[in-house]
């Protein structure tokens, strides 16, 4: 009975020599960042390890709709703006025109008041003409800002609707096709495999130069190294401080009991 209750616990320990869990070095939950409907769930890659997929897709077709529109409308500005610029280059070259002609006008005596009057005015609608175009400008310049702005959110929202996923356990997923989520709604939880971990609780004198030592898995020497060891005791072991060994590409399946040795 006593053995049985040893092997309910994290940790084995006889003599210094411990046993523990391999376990992925990280456990992700995955939550929506929109308000949406679920229009695609691969439920079926559920404990299943996945190179690279996409397993949750949320619905973006009105956001798709919108980007395609924000684009055409861009380009629509674009050669507004354009023709705006030629339309300015011919307004300046005639405002111009119309200020010289005012300007020598004005400086004959001859000239009657009707012809001074008739030239300022000219002159003045001239420059109007000329400003109201480099203000519409302006303002095109101004939309075609927003627009861009507007097509980097709709892209931002479309990137947020599809989870994709490369080298990752899925451990679980948490909603189905048909589904409506929130905002941070839980999707669901993978873990990393990349990396793994190996958690054992020592005791405070089981720590002593434990970082110099030499660490052993299944009775081999590794180059492993203790990756963390927190500074306070663990709330469920109260004596015991959490020690984690880090094992990068780990050849070892998860979830195997290994033996562990420092020496």
């Amino acid at each position: 009975m006593k053995i049985l209750l040893l092997l309910l616990t994290p940790l084995l320990l006889f003599s210094k020599v411990y046993y523990a869990k391999l376990e992925p070095i990280e456990s992700i939950t995955l939550k929506s960042a929109v308000l949406a409907q679920v229009t695609m769930a691969k439920i079926k890659l559920e404990g299943t390890k996945v190179s690279s997929s996409t397993i949750i897709k949320l619905d973006d077709k009105l956001d798709n709709i919108k980007l395609k529109s924000s684009r055409s409308s861009l380009k629509i500005i674009d050669r507004m703006i354009k023709t705006n610029n030629n339309i300015l280059i011919a307004l300046q070259s005639s405002l111009e025109r119309k200020e010289e002609y005012y300007n020598r006008l004005s400086t004959i005596i001859s000239a009657s008041k009707t012809q001074k009057d008739n030239a300022f005015y000219g002159y003045i609608n001239a420059k109007t003409q000329y400003l109201s175009t480099k203000e519409k400008i302006d303002s095109l310049k101004k939309q075609k800002i927003d627009l861009h702005y507007e097509i980097a959110r709709l892209k931002d929202s479309i990137s947020k609707k599809s989870i994709h996923i490369k080298n990752k356990f899925i451990d679980k997923l948490l909603v189905h096709k048909g589904d409506f989520v929130n905002m941070g709604t839980p999707l669901a939880i993978v873990k990393d495999l990349t990396s793994a971990k190996l958690v054992l609780f020592l005791e405070a004198d089981e720590l002593k130069e434990i970082r110099k030592r030499a660490i052993y898995i299944d009775n081999k020497r590794t180059n492993y190294k203790i990756y963390k060891i927190w500074s306070v005791t663990d709330k469920k072991y109260i004596s015991s401080y959490r020690t984690e060994i880090l094992i990068k590409n780990p050849k070892n399946s998860f979830s195997k009991l290994l033996k562990v040795e420092f020496k």
